[in-house]
């Protein structure tokens, strides 16, 4: 298959399952750890809150392997690329299963997460590229799916597992996981051909483009408010609002649920009007986040506006499409930097709000601090369009044919 060249629905609707169970896979093994600390902490002779640096790892993993992988592999065709990663990423978690002390176990992690960012960022251009120009969000959004479901069923599903069998048998299942997936790629996805002009310099030249620089700030500060208010979602609605702790399961499942919605209609939304979608996406955010600070003293509005806020999953197909708009020569850096940015958007907006908290403020503040983190992102992402409007006309760029409003 050649860029660009679209398949048949039902060509489409294989390639897709195959890659959205990588994302499967990928999202259950990046949650899992937060329902097991105590458990691999007891097991490897740390503190609970020592375990959090085998977390940290991981998402230094992933900030780090989007733009090397994506450098180093510009001549590799994308199926072989998919395969290789998927095939890392399950060597790695089964190795975390088998570390023999928690130091290993650390650096485990860490190369388990190298493959995220640049797996996502191939996934969405190899499926962007089998469908008509007018569907690119959704094939994207299918993708994501699997991160999603994950959130709603694999995470929970391998913390059961994981508490009932033994941490292990979490981390081996989403090994096991990537194998298949690496298994249906090699049968399902379509090889594409090479560009012969791709080389590392030209995906690194992507990371001097204005506009993806933009796009890529917006993913870091806009999507940062949604992952401060999931962050500290149970001790908001437990202590604050009274809620028992046996409903902590629904509650994550309710926010799954939004994760899902948000992502289909992202992408309905996307592939409507991109450059409206965006800011409309991000304003949707303003209000649910800092509409969850007034409902989080009720446990039933509380548990309303968890879903609400994992809605703003919308984002991701939006964000994901804009880059292949404005990322010029260098797609996959761009691609895959976008999950790099979400990474960097889950540690601050968790850090935020957790700084916020430790000064004083009741929990449900993080949703003010999910609201103050959506409005920077819509400033950066109306800064980034004032620029580009203020350019000459003449004046060509990456994201000289992106489409205006």
């Amino acid at each position: 298959m050649s860029s660009g060249t679209v398949l048949s629905p039902k060509r489409v609707l294989f390639l897709s399952l195959a890659l959205a169970l990588g994302g499967f896979g990928i999202g259950s093994g990046e949650f899992v750890i937060m329902g097991l600390i105590s458990r691999v902490a007891t097991d490897l002779q740390v503190s609970p809150a020592d375990v959090g640096y085998a977390i940290s790892s991981y998402a230094l993993g992933v900030v780090l392997g989007a733009p090397v992988i994506s450098a180093l592999s510009a001549r590799l065709p994308r199926r072989a690329l998919l395969i290789c990663l998927m095939l890392v990423f399950a060597v790695a978690n089964v190795a975390s299963a088998f570390a023999a002390d928690f130091q290993t176990f650390v650096v485990l992690r860490f190369l388990a997460g190298l493959p995220h960012g640049a797996y996502f960022g191939v996934a969405a251009l190899v499926a962007a590229s089998a469908v008509p120009y007018h569907k690119r969000a959704r094939a994207v959004a299918r993708v994501m799916s699997g991160l999603t479901v994950a959130i709603l069923v694999g995470a929970p599903l391998a913390t059961w597992a994981g508490n009932l069998f033994g941490w292990e048998i979490a981390f081996t299942g989403v090994g096991v996981i990537a194998l298949l997936t690496a298994f249906l790629i090699w049968l399902w996805v379509p090889r594409q051909a090479v560009d012969p002009m791709a080389s590392p310099a030209r995906e690194l030249s992507a990371l001097f483009n204005q506009q993806l620089l933009f796009t890529l700030g917006v993913a870091s500060i806009g999507f940062g408010g949604m992952f401060a208010v999931f962050s500290y979602v149970m001790p908001t609605l437990t202590e604050q609002a009274g809620m028992a702790e046996r409903w902590g399961p629904l509650v994550l499942m309710i926010f799954g649920i939004g994760t899902i919605i948000g992502n289909l209609v992202g992408a309905r939304l996307a592939d409507g009007n991109l450059l409206r979608a965006i800011p409309l996406i991000l304003g949707w955010c303003v209000l649910v986040q800092a509409g969850f600070f007034f409902a989080a003293d009720h446990v039933i509005a509380g548990i309303v506006f968890v879903a609400l806020v994992g809605t703003c999953m919308a984002m991701g197909p939006a964000l994901q499409t804009r880059l292949m708009d404005v990322a010029g020569d260098g797609q996959t850096m761009a691609a895959s930097m976008n999950h790099a940015a979400f990474n960097m958007a889950n540690a601050l907006g968790a850090w935020l709000a957790g700084v916020t908290v430790k000064s004083g403020a009741v929990w449900s503040t993080t949703g003010l601090v999910g609201a103050a983190l959506a409005i920077g992102g819509l400033l950066i992402f109306f800064a980034g369009r004032s620029l580009k409007q203020r350019k000459p006309a003449g004046t060509k760029t990456a994201a000289s044919a992106e489409p205006v409003v």
